[in-house]
C-alpha cells in the first residue's frame, strides 16, 4: 500500500490501513508524522516486511520499532529533518537492508545498530552531518555493502570495521574530511571494491591494505593529498 502527500485532515489512509491488517509492504511519501504514526499503529507489525518512508518531514520516528519482528527492508529516504534513530532499531533482528540516504541532519547512529545481525546493506549516502560510526558497527557480521558516499563530515572509521568479515563493497566517495583508513581494514578478506574517490583529506593508505586477497577495484581519483602508495599493494 502507498500513501502519498497525506496530511492530518485526511482520515482515509487510517481507515484503509485498519482494513489491511496483514499488509507486507507499506510506502508513505510526503506524509505527515501524525498520519504515519496512526497508519503504523493500525498495522499488524509482525506481518510487515518492507517499510518505505520517503520525504517525510520528521525529526524523530513517530513510532516504536520494537514489534517489527519480521521486517526485512527499512527505507527512510530523503527524510531531510531526521536527526536520530531510536535505540529500538536494534530489535529489528530480521532486517537485511537499511537505507538512510539523504538523511542530511542525522549526526550519529545508535550503538544498538550492532544488534542487526542479519543486515546485508547499510546505505548512508549523503548523510552529510554524520560525524562518526559507532564501534558496534563491527558486529554486523553479515554486512556486504556499506555506502558512506558524501558523508562529508566523517573524519575516521572505527577500528572495529575490520570485523566486517563478509563486507564486499566499501564506498567512501567524497568523504572529504576522512584523513586515514584504520589498519584493521586489512582484515576485510572478502572486500572486493574500495572507493575513495575525492577523499581529498586522505594522506596515506595503511600497509595492511595489501592483505585484501579478494580485492578487485580501488579508486583513488582526486585524493589530492595522497602522495604515495604502500609497497604492499605492489
Amino acid at each position: 500500500m502507498s500513501i502519498i502527500r497525506c496530511e492530518e485532515k485526511s482520515l482515509l489512509p487510517h481507515q484503509i490501513a485498519k482494513e489491511l491488517p496483514n499488509l507486507k509492504l507499506l510506502t508513505m511519501k510526503e506524509t505527515s508524522s501524525s498520519v504515519i504514526k496512526v497508519c503504523i499503529q493500525q498495522q499488524n507489525q509482525n506481518k510487515l516486511k518492507w517499510l518505505n518512508i520517503q520525504k517525510c518531514n520528521m525529526k524523530y520516528l513517530p513510532f516504536d520499532l520494537t514489534y517489527f519482528s519480521h521486517l526485512h527492508i527499512l527505507h527512510l529516504v530523503m527524510c531531510y529533518e531526521l536527526q536520530e534513530l531510536p535505540t529500538s532499531i536494534g530489535q529489528l533482528t530480521t532486517l537485511q537492508t537499511l537505507d538512510l540516504s539523504y538523511c542530511c541532519k542525522l549526526k550519529e547512529l545508535p550503538t544498538s545498530i550492532g544488534q542487526l545481525t542479519t543486515l546485508q546493506t547499510l546505505n548512508l549516502f549523503h548523510c552529510s552531518e554524520l560525524k562518526e560510526l559507532p564501534t558496534s558497527i563491527g558486529q554486523l557480521t553479515t554486512l556486504q555493502t556499506l555506502d558512506l558516499s558524501y558523508c562529508s563530515e566523517l573524519m575516521e572509521l572505527p577500528t572495529s570495521i575490520g570485523q566486517l568479515n563478509t563486507l564486499q563493497t566499501l564506498d567512501l566517495y567524497h568523504c572529504s574530511r576522512l584523513k586515514e583508513l584504520p589498519t584493521s581494514i586489512g582484515q576485510l578478506t572478502t572486500l572486493q571494491m574500495l572507493n575513495t574517490y575525492h577523499c581529498s583529506g586522505l594522506k596515506e593508505l595503511p600497509t595492511s591494505i595489501g592483505q585484501l586477497i579478494a580485492f578487485q577495484m580501488l579508486n583513488l581519483d582526486h585524493c589530492s593529498r595522497l602522495k604515495e602508495l604502500p609497497t604492499s599493494i605492489g
